[in-house]
């Protein structure tokens, strides 16, 4: 019979493995794979029909990695200032980055790189301190007993066969038990759920199989719903998903993999400022990157890590380990709170002309000063009159000096926890 007090030990079990990705607050995406080599789309290529299979396969000659170098590619994740990092090992095309005894659709024994690709890569995290975390697509339309192939084009269904099905089973269940007993990964970012249900995936047993190796391992939304936290893609939401915890998974122009005639960059500023309003919604961001088929990145997107990853440094302790912040009628811009919601931050998007307002904040200032570089800053607060509960509109000076060449952040040390007045205004009557 399950009790309450195991329900409770539970939902702090959850709460304990999940506190370093909700103090995480960045992670780098690396889409990396056959479709590197031409600049074409990730396996979605074939499936839709904009190429063969064959040609699509052909890839494998291109795909070299002979410049690939897995420490220099952990030291610019941990410059861009994230905490984690998760690699496509599988995507749906079904090409495996490791040497896995499943098969021989892998860059050890498929492609021109005649290396294991992954082991490498999760050594350089490990020993840059970044939490492990390997994408793994469910789906993998080039294996022999999988249902799908192409859009137009499938190879069986369940009922009919149920046999081959199996065998798909034992294939992809054996490639995460590799991956679980080898890598044993922080985090499985799973994808490509929707091509069959939760019975079919036997996503219930995958999820045991994967914890009983590691208790602590997370698990995104992806695998049927039997995950840990909420995956938006792309387009940041207009109101925090219900799931407590989630990460908002971005590309940093219009493609998850190398696409070379792909120009359409956001620039740094973008990119931080999306990043801030995922933060104050208290997500994180996972932010991709989409190196070539010999192992570099583009010059593009290493640009972007360097100069997101100085802003990230300076303003650390407005970033990691914060939680989200107040509501945008109180401040019209991103914010985040201290652990203990005493501490304020205030993250101002370029220059607003001498001064920020908060309105409705209860609290007494104690001391506000700019993160990063610790000006000490002046304010006042005005309409606060003795008769009203309205804590009065606070007004800060900013020069302009102090302003940080992508975003500022100023932090407000308050007199206690914070409290905000979120009552109708007071109305006054006339006779």
């Amino acid at each position: 019979m399950f009790s309450w007090s195991q329900s409770v030990d539970s939902l702090k079990v959850e709460q304990e493995k999940m506190q370093w990705f909700k103090d995480a607050k960045l992670g780098i995406f690396i889409h990396w794979g056959l479709y590197s080599v031409n600049g074409i789309d990730e396996s979605w290529s074939f499936f839709n029909g904009y190429i063969s299979h064959k040609d699509y396969l052909k890839q494998t000659k291109g795909f070299t990695a002979k410049n690939y170098n897995p420490v220099a590619w952990a030291e610019l994740i941990k410059k861009s200032g994230a905490k984690y990092s998760v690699i496509t090992s599988k995507h749906h095309d079904g090409f495996a980055l490791w040497d896995t005894k499943y098969g021989n659709f892998n860059s050890v024994d498929a492609a021109t790189s005649k290396k294991d690709i992954l082991t490498p890569f999760v050594s350089a995290l490990r020993k840059n301190n970044l939490k492990v975390g390997i994408y793994y697509s469910l789906p993998d339309w080039s294996y022999k007993d999988y249902t799908h192939f192409t859009r137009d084009s499938i190879r069986y269904n369940i009922q009919d066969k149920p046999k081959r099905w199996q065998n798909f089973l034992n294939y992809y269940q054996g490639q995460l038990k590799e991956i679980s007993d080898n890598y044993n990964p922080d985090l499985y970012w799973f994808d490509g759920d929707w091509e069959h249900n939760s019975d079919e995936w036997e996503a219930p047993k995958v999820r045991k199989m994967l914890l009983d190796r590691n208790p602590n391992a997370i698990l995104n939304s992806r695998l049927s719903e039997h995950g840990d936290y909420a995956t938006p893609e792309q387009g940041m939401p207009i109101t925090p998903p219900k799931s407590k915890y989630w990460e908002l998974c971005m590309t940093m122009n219009d493609s998850w993999g190398y696409q070379k005639n792909d120009h359409n960059y956001k620039t740094t500023d973008q990119i931080i400022g999306i990043f801030t309003d995922v933060i104050s919604n208290g997500g994180n961001l996972l932010l991709d990157i989409g190196p070539k088929g010999d192992g570099t990145i583009p010059k593009e997107q290493v640009k972007i890590l360097e100069e997101f990853g100085e802003w990230t440094h300076k303003h650390k302790e407005a970033i990691y380990g914060t939680i989200g912040g107040i509501p945008k009628e109180h401040f019209y811009g991103p914010t985040t709170l201290s652990k203990d919601k005493t501490i304020l931050y205030l993250f101002v998007k370029g220059n607003p002309k001498g001064e920020v307002v908060i309105r409705g904040l209860k609290n007494k200032i104690n001391r506000i000063w700019v993160v990063g570089e610790g000006t000490k800053l002046a304010h006042k607060v005005v309409s606060k009159v003795y008769w009203s509960h309205y804590p009065g509109i606070t007004y800060i000076q900013v020069p302009e000096y102090v302003l940080d060449n992508h975003m500022t952040v100023i932090a407000l040390l308050l007199d206690g926890v914070i409290d905000l007045y979120r009552e109708d205004g007071a109305v006054i009557e006339s006779n």
